[in-house]
């Protein structure tokens, strides 16, 4: 579904900027920080992260799920993604002063610390939504008949901030971050067990369950 390998498309960049965040959020304190690139960052991560893909998310691909596929709104993975963006949009706008401005004294651990609590929360964000969500929303879709799903096509600001990003990758070369929790499957989603049991519980049938004891043996 050509959606869909868009949207994974799109989760490869957005954890590769979200590498070169981190690199970047060590600068202002050293005084290496290029005027203009802390906006820079907030910018992809807000129009090209938030309202173009999680946008093309909610919009499209979960409002799809719900109406032709009948997955609840209420409860399960489709409340928790959104939660998810929610919660991640929150700490953007905190995080987002101290890169619009030059750090001043005492704001660089602030700056860091809060860099480091985006990137990881948007990484398992991402790790489940391309382990669970996106393989599990094809497949239940394809059984209603649905192949591909209609929806906007980027234009000249959604291909600027693409550019933009893939500018600031080569800047600023991805850190690695060893205290980073990554992974596949409903337990590395940070909303697993609380509110979300995890997509077996909330979206699987008995049929389903009698197919996946059949595998096992």
């Amino acid at each position: 579904m050509r959606l869909i390998d868009e949207l994974r498309q799109e989760h490869a960049l957005i954890e590769t900027v979200l590498g070169s965040l981190l690199g970047f959020a060590s600068l202002p304190a050293a005084g290496r920080a290029a005027a203009g690139d802390g906006q820079a960052f907030v910018a992809f991560l807000r129009r090209y992260a938030g309202d173009w893909h999680h946008g093309r998310e909610e919009a499209v691909l979960f409002e799809a799920l719900a109406t032709e596929a009948g997955l609840p709104r209420e409860r399960g993975p489709l409340p928790a993604l959104v939660g998810q963006h929610h919660h991640l949009a929150g700490l953007l706008d905190e995080l987002a002063p101290l890169l619009e401005r030059p750090a001043a004294a005492g704001e660089a651990v602030r700056l860091i610390e809060l860099a480091t609590a985006y990137a990881r929360g948007l990484w398992q964000h991402i790790d489940a939504e391309n382990s669970v969500l996106l393989p599990e929303a094809q497949e239940r879709l394809r059984r209603v008949g649905v192949l591909e799903l209609p929806g906007p096509e980027p234009g000249e600001a959604e291909r600027a901030t693409e550019a933009e990003g893939r500018r600031l990758v080569d800047t600023y070369p991805p850190a690695r971050d060893p205290g980073a929790l990554r992974g596949e499957g409903c337990v590395i989603c940070p909303s697993f067990g609380s509110p979300c049991e995890g997509v077996e519980r909330e979206w699987w049938n008995e049929w389903e369950w009698d197919e996946f004891a059949d595998k096992l043996g």
